[in-house]
């Protein structure tokens, strides 16, 4: 009996050891399951704590590189001050309906007094060179230059660029200058940090800083202006002065601002570094900028024109008219057979975006050199693909577009397409003989009514009167049947695409353009 329960005894020992060898085991397994959460748990503080000092060390550290980069540039920034030279009144002045006046008399016997006037720029080269806005120096008679250091000097003006409203000036001096290095414009993005440097209302040297808002803004009529937008602020006297970026590289020319006040209001413009490298380049190593030109006058592809023609998507640049060259030449165009209403898609195989992208292709192409254009033309309904080349001119000044509008008075006739606003007649040979229209077949615009859909189009686009419309949507017109036939089939949110046509008095000829927009 006795040896039976210590067997039994034996057993119970082994399993009581195994048990005490598992809940050693799990004891040891729950201490470093503990070690572990209490190490996450002592460690989440850390971390957050690390992450408070990041975010509170990012403005010290954006400080800092406003710091290193303005006192990086700042030596190649230039203050500039010019001096106008007053008019003298000759004795060959009409005072014939002057009465006598002893104080106008006092204030003539005063000597006259010079206008002055004050703006920025920077070095661009060691050996004086320097670029800023043509619109600083225009005019002037005398042109200082003063320098980080509180050096002066007298400089002349080397070159002008009217269409990018820049110019290179030249100071001598023994000394090499710090440079101002181009940054690529290109590159920069919406939101990038940038300073503006120059001398707002004479306070040289001022630093600025905001970011970019908006790239390829146009704010004139000019195809060689779409500026960087930049909330940094910007104010009289800052014109010329370069917008930097992070690296300290010159990617733009402060230029304009948008104001009501003449003052800083959040919104200022400079000219692309690429654009202002490009006008530098030509002005240093010919004394003034060529730009290929290729003879046509243009308009870009909209939605309206690609959905009225049939294209993929609005790509492209319509040819809405080819004026003249210079003495009555032949342009590039001509000679190279191309024809109003081709759409150009491509340049050298590059697509073309837009007009103003064709524009800048060809400035930027050297003057005499052949391109090859792709085109699409209307033929009997088919848009037909083409090939041509072209031996680029030399872009005239003669050749900008003065849009010259012929106004009459406005007759109080009802509108007979009330909803384009528009009071057309068809043309008689009165009408053609007074406006100069011979050969042009569509409806003349007697008048234009402002509360029409026409009027509420941008200034620069809108149907003027004394033009004719000749096409609506690539229909043909000549009695006031035709037009309102194709305007009573529109409905809302049709596209629209008239072709005019219009005597050009400054050329003495009849010229073209599209219009382009939704029906609403």
């Amino acid at each position: 009996m006795f040896d039976s329960l210590n067997q039994t005894t034996d057993a119970e020992k082994v399993v009581l050891r195994k048990l005490r060898i598992w809940i050693a085991g799990l004891g040891a397994i729950c201490v470093l399951a503990g070690i572990g959460i209490g190490a996450m748990l002592a460690g989440r503080p850390a971390v957050a704590q690390d992450g408070m000092q990041s975010a509170s060390r990012a403005p010290e550290a954006l400080s800092a590189s406003f710091v290193e980069i303005a006192q990086r540039v700042e030596p190649a920034v230039v203050n500039i001050d010019t001096t106008q030279a007053a008019e003298v009144e000759t004795d060959n002045d009409d005072k014939t309906d002057r009465t006598p006046n002893p104080l106008y008399d006092m204030m003539r016997r005063q000597p006259p007094r010079p206008t002055h006037g004050v703006g920025s720029g920077f070095i661009i080269d060691a050996k004086g060179y320097i670029l800023t806005n043509q619109h600083v120096i225009d005019g002037a008679s005398r042109i200082t230059i003063g320098l980080l250091t509180g050096e002066r000097f007298r400089a002349r003006v080397v070159g002008v660029d009217h269409d990018t409203d820049l110019a290179v000036l030249k100071i001598d001096t023994d000394k090499e200058l710090p440079v101002m290095k181009f940054g690529d414009s290109n590159a920069a993005q919406v939101g990038d940090w940038v300073l503006a440097i120059g001398s707002p209302f004479g306070l040289e040297q001022t630093v600025t800083a905001g970011i970019i808002s908006k790239k390829d803004r146009d704010t004139t009529n000019s195809s060689f202006q779409r500026f960087l937008q930049t909330d940094a602020a910007i104010n009289r006297g800052n014109s010329g002065g370069p917008l930097v970026n992070m690296h300290g590289e010159a990617i733009g020319v402060n230029s304009q601002i948008a104001t009501y006040t003449g003052d800083y209001n959040g919104i200022g413009f400079a000219l692309p570094s690429n654009e202002a490298k490009f006008v530098t380049q030509q002005i240093l190593s010919q004394g003034k900028v060529r730009r290929g030109f290729l003879g046509v006058r243009l308009d870009s592809v909209h939605s309206e024109f690609a959905r009225i023609y049939h294209l993929p998507e609005a790509r492209g640049a319509v040819v809405v008219d080819m004026p003249p060259d210079r003495g009555g030449q032949t342009t590039p165009a001509a000679k190279a057979g191309i024809q109003v209403n081709d759409v150009i898609i491509e340049l050298n195989g590059q697509p073309v975006q837009d007009s103003n992208d064709l524009i800048a292709k060809v400035a930027a192409t050297n003057v005499g050199q052949t391109v090859s254009l792709t085109l699409l033309r209307d033929t009997d309904g088919k848009l037909e693909r083409h090939t041509v080349t072209a031996a680029l001119a030399d872009r005239a000044e003669s050749m900008r577009d003065n849009d010259v509008s012929l106004k009459e008075k406005p007759d109080k006739e009802k509108s007979n397409s009330a909803r384009f606003g528009l009071t057309l007649t068809e043309l008689t040979a009165k009408i053609i003989e007074d406006n100069h229209l011979n050969g042009v077949k569509g409806l003349f615009v007697k008048d234009v009514d402002p509360n029409g859909l026409i009027a509420d189009l941008p200034d620069t686009t809108r149907v003027q009167e004394g033009e004719v419309i000749t096409r609506i949507n690539r229909i043909p017109i000549t009695t006031l049947a035709d037009f309102q036939r194709v305007i009573d089939s529109l409905k809302p949110g049709d596209a629209v695409v008239l072709n005019l046509s219009r005597y050009y008095r400054a050329e003495n000829r009849i010229t073209s353009r599209i219009v382009q927009f939704t029906y609403q």
